[in-house]
């Protein structure tokens, strides 16, 4: 018989994280059958050992290949899994115990080809990575779920996305573009005509192991991705992608004029910022976080707005190809097979 969900979960030398990630699944509170596929994707340090002890607990497999990056390993991994539906996972993430049950309802009312839903931070996470959380999941920032409850425009992403198998095989399934696999397989399938559902209830803890330079590093890749998804995906592009840029250049302009004596400009930022830390501050229950979400938010408009600056002016004004330009952003193809 085969299970009703398969679980498809890379994993680049995080063993640890696996582990964690293990220990929800074997508490899920469901009444439909699961299998999870781990793929070791060219990892140095392994996680074999770690899967294995959770075999007799969970219907569980493991496969190593080359590195070839997460989108082919998410690929390779549909390609081995049994069931006919898909839940794809990164290696970061802890499900609530409830997770599973939630998906399986709202897809035995609505069905849909592709669906993605929220994350959040978990009580046990690190204050650095509660206020990183924040700035990538808040209202008051770029973050969050993309497009509305009713799922118009939005793009599911790989840290908690369900596919069908009848979607994977028509679309090929990710791309070798990373950061970005993820929305550019999301604009694939809109294309395709393929429903795409958001389900506010499957949330998942994301715990984003990243220390101030690596989210700086992370956001500005995500916004060089951007531009080169709007060029592949003509019609896509939306003037909200501008406000991180639009955000770092209006802040060093109000500098400029609170030197010259005007503190207008610099006045409206600071009540931007006022409102951050406080929100912030409110919902993690910590004056602490409120002052390190306002780091985290610097950190993301500055990384994003200045990769998507980058990006848009040689991908998009000079017309330059961006696997020649960007090659950090890209794996080889088939390098996995």
């Amino acid at each position: 018989m085969h299970p009703e969900y398969s679980f498809i979960i890379p994993v680049y030398n995080r063993p640890e994280e696996i582990r964690e990630l293990l220990e929800s699944m074997r508490k899920l509170i469901s009444k439909v059958s699961f299998e999870v596929v781990i793929i070791e994707d060219g990892s140095s340090v392994r996680a074999d050992e770690v899967v294995r002890n959770f075999s007799e607990d969970l219907n569980v497999r493991y496969y190593y290949k080359s590195n070839s990056g997460p989108g082919d390993s998410r690929n390779y991994g549909m390609k081995k899994a049994k069931s006919d539906y898909f839940i794809i996972l990164d290696s970061d993430v802890i499900l609530p115990e409830y997770y599973l049950m939630e998906v399986h309802k709202f897809l035995s009312s609505e069905y849909c080809d592709c669906f993605g839903g929220p994350d959040a931070a978990h009580p046990s996470f690190s204050n650095i990575q509660k206020a990183i959380d924040y700035t990538m999941t808040s209202f008051f920032t770029t973050g969050g779920i993309r497009g509305g409850r009713n799922g118009k425009g939005f793009q599911p992403r790989s840290f908690n996305m369900g596919i069908s198998r009848k979607a994977f095989e028509a679309s090929q399934g990710f791309g070798y573009i990373h950061p970005g696999e993820d929305p550019d397989l999301s604009l694939r399938l809109k294309k395709q005509g393929f429903k795409i559902c958001l389900i506010p209830e499957a949330k998942v803890f994301h715990k984003r192991r990243i220390d101030w330079d690596r989210f700086y590093l992370q956001v500005k890749k995500f916004g060089m991705v951007r531009p080169i998804l709007n060029k592949w995906h003509p019609g896509s592009s939306r003037i909200t992608y501008w406000f991180p840029s639009l955000f770092i250049l209006g802040l060093i302009f109000s500098v400029l004029m609170a030197l010259l004596g005007e503190w207008f400009y610099a006045g409206c930022y600071l009540i931007y910022f006022l409102i951050i830390g406080i929100d912030a501050a409110i919902k993690n229950k910590s004056i602490y976080i409120g002052i390190l979400a306002l780091r985290a938010v610097f950190v993301q408009f500055s990384g994003y707005g200045l990769g998507f600056l980058i990006s848009t002016i040689k991908t998009g004004i000079l017309n330059k190809q961006p696997e020649k330009e960007f090659p950090q952003l890209f794996f080889k193809k088939n390098a996995g097979a």
